[in-house]
């Protein structure tokens, strides 16, 4: 019988090696073994007989368990082997906790302690009731994306979508009636961080490790923060490579979106947000990390992360709400899509490294990519706010064009036929999300003078619909005749 993680030796009894049992009993069971030295060799105990008869009581009495207490003889020598089982119940020393990890005892304590008390009993962190938080506390506009994307993914009852909100959070097991649970308050408040600490997205630019140049941060209810994130990361932090057929706009991005959206949303739902750390997001000229402070479950590694396995989500609450909006899958595949996604794409696999403080997922960028953009557009380390062009377009481009219209813009106005509706456009664009394409399309798109609205008195009417301006139209032509025969 060998030393393992399950398995522990002592030359002799002591009371304190009642931890172990403890550490046993909170874990997956275990064997303490007592009357071998550290290599394994028996050297027996003179009090066998009469620890075969007080141990099962004095542990019974102490830590509240029964345990199988066996007299073993090796030669002349007696030793004991005390046999746990595994505990569904918390189970306390003297008022600590222990739990066996490896081929260590750790006493838990703070937010670890809270996981496993809450976990023992059937609960999660996120499923805990906030005080003074009623449905009337949460964002309206937070709710409505999500009745929207709910409604497209019909992963939620078109009856339920009609709810008032209490009514929508009672069906999603938010809303008690009374209490609101973490889960809500951090996907709907318009303020999470009043409850929770570190409940937002911090992005920075960094030339090299302790030379940060710029950076942002990302708050607000965490339904929003994701594609806030991902927005802000496209539009400032990321570089495109662009080339042109005719009017088509071509820009490759380092990390396709795909991936980058999944990488997010794996950070915002499954980290530890007992923490109070923020998820961090680090770019640098080539790669980009992303850091959360979450753990895998228990006995999993970064190579079974990597294969197919089961759901297994760290706040299965919070998690609920992004799967019913239709952003993730309940089949524990979002480090298999990111890969795919990569792999799609022709990029290197990302890294996926596992620490004692947290999951890192860093997107390398290709040899191809950094080769296109080495030496033009904004330099590294200042703030872009939009893509830059490789050879296949001239220097006058960047600055008459991308130094006043994104790419998404110009996107819109590829694709504007005529005067079309709102949906019609998000169609063309074959994006998913309402809010994205209000955002990072539309409004800028209007707000430029580009487009205009065919009902401008009434905005919001059902009939609306768009049109391309003559100040669009022109620069459709200019960036055409730039771009130059294909």
């Amino acid at each position: 019988m060998k030393e393992s993680q399950n398995i522990e030796w002592k030359e002799s009894w002591r009371d304190d090696h009642l931890r172990w049992v403890c550490g046993f009993a909170n874990a997956e069971g275990g064997v303490l073994v007592i009357g071998r030295d550290d290599k394994g060799h028996v050297v027996g105990i003179p009090n066998a007989a009469k620890l075969l008869e007080e141990l099962p009581n004095k542990i019974r009495d102490l830590l509240g368990i029964v345990v199988e207490v066996n007299l073993r003889t090796k030669g002349s020598e007696d030793f004991l082997e005390i046999v746990t089982p595994a505990y569904p119940s918390p189970i306390s020393y003297r008022g600590h906790y222990y739990q066996r990890s490896g081929s260590t005892l750790q006493e838990l304590k703070g937010a670890a302690l809270d996981r496993f008390l809450l976990r023992r009993h059937g609960r999660h962190w996120d499923d805990v009731p906030v005080p003074g938080v009623t449905p009337r506390s949460l964002s309206k506009t937070a709710v409505d994306a999500f009745r929207a994307r709910a409604r497209e993914s019909q992963r939620v009852a078109a009856a339920d979508l009609k709810e008032s909100a209490a009514g929508l959070m009672e069906k999603l097991h938010l809303w008690d009636g009374t209490h609101m649970k973490r889960a809500a308050v951090l996907a709907f408040h318009p303020e999470p961080e009043r409850f929770v600490t570190g409940a937002l997205v911090k992005i920075g630019f960094f030339h090299s490790n302790d030379d940060l140049r710029y950076h942002d941060e990302v708050r607000g209810p965490l339904f929003m923060q994701v594609d806030q994130a991902v927005q802000m990361l496209r539009l400032k932090y990321l570089k495109a490579a662009i080339s042109y057929k005719g009017i088509q706009r071509i820009e490759t991005y380092p990390v396709p979106e795909s991936a980058l959206r999944e990488a997010v949303l794996n950070a915002i739902i499954h980290k530890d947000y007992s923490t109070g750390v923020p998820v961090q997001i680090s770019a640098y000229d080539g790669k980009l990390m992303i850091w959360n402070p979450g753990q895998l479950p228990p006995s999993w590694t970064v190579a079974k992360l990597k294969q197919k396995h089961a759901s297994h989500p760290f706040n299965p609450d919070l998690a609920n709400v992004f799967f019913r909006a239709g952003d993730i899958e309940a089949w524990g595949r979002g480090i298999e899509r990111i890969v795919a996604a990569c792999r799609a794409a022709g990029l290197p696999e990302p890294v996926i490294e596992h620490e004692a403080t947290g999951l890192w997922v860093t997107f390398v960028y290709s040899a191809e990519y950094l080769r296109q953009i080495e030496g033009r557009g904004t330099p590294h380390g200042t703030p872009h706010e939009s893509p830059h062009v490789t050879p296949e377009v001239t220097g006058e481009v960047t600055g008459e064009v991308t130094g006043e219209v994104t790419g998404e813009v110009l996107r819109l106005l590829a694709v504007l036929q005529g005067e079309m509706k709102r949906v019609d456009i998000q169609a063309a664009l074959g994006l998913k999300h309402d809010e994205h394409f209000r955002l990072a399309y539309l409004q800028p798109a209007l707000s430029a003078g580009l487009i205009e609205m065919t009902i401008p008195d009434k905005p919001t009417s059902r009939l609306q619909k768009y049109r391309i301006t003559a100040a669009g139209r022109a620069l459709l032509q200019d960036v055409e005749t730039k771009a130059g025969p294909q």
